[in-house]
């Protein structure tokens, strides 16, 4: 009695734990490959817990895994469509021994022999050799999983499907994808990302003869898409005994390449396979050595970005470095940023240039945050000495709102340089580069003035027994080269250059188109003496003007020039003269000497001035806050 249940239980077992369903010799289906009747070579072998393994991370190896019994394909019999056509659906996963590479792929292949001792454990996918690659005598179809690009064989890429006969050069293949059904579209899928992917192959020889390769994650639906749908007729291909199995090779580059489960049928459609009854993969394992390679590897790694990410930050740190003191708070809201200045004006480019003067390059730019047009002006500057006091009146200008002053927006300070923001004047200066430049159009032609209170820069933190004379000759008075210290009067002397230069169009000292041995001033004086005192007006007008009030400016601009400051007017009187509450009074001729400086003393005299008198710039604007601006703000 114990005999015979024990014989029982034994029975009972053997039928739950076989996993090879035959209903017949033309299908079978493995969930798992526990006690499966299978013909394996090389590295094959099955694990206690089903999974079946064709290959390891052993280098130039191949593993072959094949049903037991060979299938008819009667190529001769009257029911041909039925003896040839098959269905198939397995599930792989490739493991790779690095994440990015591994392996040669694996196969899934139609062969009338399981002998495969003359194939080569590489390219040739464990199925061939450089001599019988390709040959029609083979008689063989595969279906491969290829982990590399082989250009021998006309490789896709390094991830693809291919259908084979005979031979490695693919009759059809395609990069990896799937339709996902719900979704609507392709979706890629890697073959080496260690997870499972099953594959469905149907081949249906009576209607058409298409073989279908259709391709998806594990647990998703059999997409309605195939990835590969080829014609081909098996009759001419297969004989009429052949082996299905699995083939794979591992070359220089190792992978687990492993079957979870299969399905095969030869008279219908293969049966679905039972996900939850197929064995696990088994968890990754690291040697120590190979967790060492990695630690060291990941720590070289991570210096490495250490190392960039702080030289970067040091490089970005000293691009956009700048000079930021704690009593700079207060002026918080008129402080630019120099990386706003830098992006604004495209780095500086030379192509943003507006103009270079004595003070600086002045830059187009557009500010990141607001695409506001500005004005950018560098202007060097290396003393920390008064350098809180000008910011300060920087601050107080940039509150000033008038008409017919450019506005200035805020600063920036880095290193030696301040950057002096500006509103844009689109139609640039009064005449386009003498020093009428400092007079500037913004878009309706209306005059501002530009540089307001910049001299003053200067001004703060000399030493009193020092004084700088800063300016561009032509517009500096006779006594500065005495005294090195402007006053209204030297002001006024600057202003009426300005006049003349705008009323003749020629700047104050030409050395091309005055007279010999005259400036502006002298020749328009000569002019006047002889009574022609218009024929020194801008050509370029051709008449069209006022003659009285040509003559009143031209002549105004001559007894602003005189060279004794006390024959100055003063710039109240110079607006009453321009605005007609005053008459210029007869001017005795003989009384005004001018000619200070003549065209051969030119050079001369501005290396005496600037010798005498150094300053940190050879030209700058010789505008400050003073009478000469006066009659901006009253609106000429």
């Amino acid at each position: 009695m114990i005999t015979a249940l024990r014989s029982l239980q034994f029975l009972i077992l053997l039928f739950i734990e076989l996993p090879a369903l035959a209903q017949d010799e033309n299908q079978f289906i493995y969930n798992g490959f526990r006690g499966a009747n299978l013909r394996l070579d090389g590295l094959a072998n099955v694990h206690s817990s089903g999974l079946l393994q064709l290959t390891n991370n052993s280098k130039q190896q191949t593993g072959h895994a094949f049903y037991h019994l060979p299938l008819k394909f009667d190529t001769s019999s009257s029911r041909l469509a039925q003896s040839l056509s098959f269905s198939t659906n397995f599930i792989f996963a490739i493991v790779p021994e690095y994440p990015t590479a591994g392996g040669h792929g694996i196969t899934f292949t139609i062969s009338p022999s399981m002998d495969f001792t003359q194939a080569l454990a590489n390219q040739y996918l464990g199925l061939f050799n450089s001599s019988n690659n390709g040959l029609a005598s083979n008689n063989l179809l595969a279906v491969e999983f290829d982990t590399l690009k082989n250009p021998e064989f006309g490789d896709v890429n390094d991830n693809h499907v291919g259908i084979d006969v005979g031979g490695l050069h693919s009759t059809a293949s395609a990069p990896v994808t799937y339709f996902s059904n719900k979704e609507g579209t392709e979706k890629s899928l890697r073959l080496i990302s260690g997870n499972p992917i099953q594959v469905w192959i149907d081949y249906d020889h009576e209607v058409e003869k298409l073989l279908n390769v259709t391709i998806a994650p594990i647990r998703t639906p059999k997409p309605n898409r195939p990835l590969l749908s080829t014609p081909i007729n098996l009759s001419q291909i297969l004989l009429d005994s052949m082996y299905v199995g699995f083939s794979s090779s591992t070359g220089s580059i190792a992978a687990n390449h492993y079957i979870l489960g299969w399905s095969f049928n030869k008279s219908g459609q293969a049966q679905n396979l039972d996900l939850s009854k197929l064995p696990k993969l088994p968890r990754k394992r690291k040697s120590r050595e190979k967790m060492g390679l990695y630690i060291t590897v990941s720590l070289m790694t991570l210096s490495i970005l250490l190392i960039i990410t702080g030289t970067a930050y040091v490089v970005w740190r000293k691009k956009y470095e700048e000079v930021r003191e704690d009593w700079e708070q207060e002026y918080g809201p008129q402080r630019f940023s120099y990386k706003d200045l830098y992006k604004a004006t495209n780095g500086f480019k030379d192509r943003e240039i507006l103009g270079a003067g004595g003070f600086g390059k002045v830059y187009r730019g557009v500010l990141p945050s607001s695409n506001i047009e500005v004005a950018v002006k560098k202007v060097s500057h290396d003393s920390k000495q008064g350098m809180k006091e000008f910011v300060a009146e920087i601050a107080s200008m940039g509150r000033l709102r008038h008409r017919n002053l450019v506005q200035l927006l805020g600063y920036c300070r880095r290193k030696g340089e301040l950057l002096l923001v500006y509103d844009y004047m689109p139609n640039g200066s009064l005449d386009k580069g003498v020093k009428a430049s400092n007079v500037l159009l913004d878009a309706d032609l209306n005059g501002r003035l530009g540089d307001f209170g910049l001299a003053r820069l200067y001004d703060h933190g000399t030493n009193p027994q020092t004084t700088h004379v800063v300016g561009t000759i032509g517009y500096l008075a006779p006594e500065l080269t005495r005294t090195g210290k402007a006053t209204t009067s030297s002001d006024v002397f600057a202003f009426g250059a300005f006049m003349l230069e705008v009323a003749c169009g020629r700047r104050p000292i030409d050395l091309q188109e005055l007279p010999e041995d005259m400036i502006l001033v002298d020749w328009i004086f000569e002019m006047w003496k002889q009574g022609a005192v218009l024929e020194t007006s801008d050509p370029r007008l051709g008449g069209v003007y006022v003659a009285e009030e040509m003559e009143l400016v031209l002549k105004l601009g001559v007894l602003c020039s005189h060279p004794d400051p006390a024959a100055r007017p003063n710039m109240r009187q110079v607006i009453q003269y321009l605005d007609g509450d005053a008459t210029l009074p007869d001017i005795l001729l003989d009384a005004i000497k001018v000619g200070m400086v003549k065209k051969g003393n030119v050079e001369a005299s501005a290396e005496f001035v600037m010798s005498s008198f150094p300053s940190t710039s050879g030209k700058a604007s010789t505008f400050s806050m003073s009478s000469n601006e006066s009659i901006l703000f009253r609106g000429r």
